[in-house]
């Protein structure tokens, strides 16, 4: 069965000349290359019926005939409503970005957009005024871009001398090759008015993050919230652990000494010696925007965001969200 296709312009322009000729329909359709009916339908539907042009056949009329039908043709619809609703969900209640709900979609075996449509579609809805789009507004404060300004300096209190403090340099090369599971970054996520905080852990190799309520930030307690974890955890998971130069992790080598763990520190003001624990924080601000008083925050909450986060699509492990990352490596070292 013969592919139907529109006639083109410049077949349109051959009707009308053959036509003007008397050359028959059935010669017309074997030299422009369509079946005979298709000439026929395209007579009949675009020949004058009255006036000037009464039965002539006019091409540039007959395309811009076409051209309006086509378009106030009624098409399908593919960013259905249904599918906007989702994306609002994962925008605003899961963090996700437009490329990530795509992704999504695609995993679920789901007929969603690109993200490039999801974009589209944040970006006319804020700067439209039809009342179409007043529900969508402001989904465009929930995107990640252009909201964290550059750090000058630490902003945490960092008087004093760390004891028995490693630089990064000495940290083992096998840590920045980003392949082993265990080599740990440690931060703390602070809230309003630098009173209240979350300790943050990441798992240099998959992202994997753990976030800690904290009662306080003295030492001693991000000390046992630590050990605690570690506990929880195993021992044998972690082969290392990297902090700045914060005193809330002065008692870094009470942990070393007690689980065996190499504990090593960034350099002054250098966020990016630890970039990994920087980018998760930046994405749990998402969830918790500066400002927030993390007092207030339940431990179920910031246990869900948790969760969402390390079960979040990563573009650099092929879409694989850390969870899934942890379990293929856990596979291979089975394996091995």
């Amino acid at each position: 069965m013969n592919k139907f296709k529109h006639l083109s312009q410049e077949q349109r322009y051959q009707i009308e000349a053959l036509f003007r000729n008397g050359t028959s329909q059935t010669k017309i359709a074997a030299i422009i290359g369509v079946n005979k009916s298709t000439v026929s339908r395209e007579l009949q539907r675009n020949t004058g019926k009255r006036g000037r042009y009464s039965g002539e056949y006019k091409a540039a009329v007959a395309q811009n005939r076409t051209d309006e039908r086509h378009r106030l043709k009624r098409k399908r619809i593919k960013f259905t409503e249904s599918l906007k609703e989702e994306a609002r969900k994962f925008l605003v209640v899961d963090k996700l970005s437009p490329e990530l709900i795509s992704v999504t979609w695609k995993k679920q075996g789901k007929e969603g957009v690109c993200h490039e449509t999801l974009y589209n579609w944040i970006f006319t809805a804020k700067k439209s005024s039809h009342w179409r789009y007043r529900r969508d507004r402001e989904l465009y404060k929930n995107l990640r871009h252009g909201k964290r300004k550059r750090k000058r300096g630490n902003y945490r209190h960092t008087r004093g001398i760390i004891r028995e403090r490693v630089p990064i340099d000495q940290r083992p090369p096998v840590v920045e090759k980003r392949q082993r599971i265990g080599d740990i970054e440690v931060d703390l996520m602070m809230g309003k008015n630098h009173k209240s905080a979350l300790l943050v852990l990441v798992d240099r190799a998959t992202l994997v993050t753990t976030i800690e309520k904290l009662d306080g930030k003295n030492a001693d307690i991000i000390e046992q919230k630590i050990a605690k974890r570690i506990q929880r955890i195993g021992a044998s998971f972690f082969k290392s652990i990297t902090f700045d130069n914060d005193m809330a992790f002065a008692n870094h080598y009470k942990i070393r000494d007690k689980f065996n763990i190499p504990t090593f520190f960034t350099r002054p003001y250098t966020s990016q010696d630890k970039g990994t624990v920087e980018n998760r924080i930046g994405l749990i601000r998402a969830f918790l925007p500066k400002g927030t008083d993390l007092n207030q925050i339940s431990r179920e909450h910031i246990q869900n965001i948790e969760t969402k986060i390390n079960n979040r699509p990563i573009r650099k492990f092929n879409y694989l969200s850390p969870i899934e990352c942890l379990m293929k490596k856990l596979g291979v070292a089975f394996m091995t």
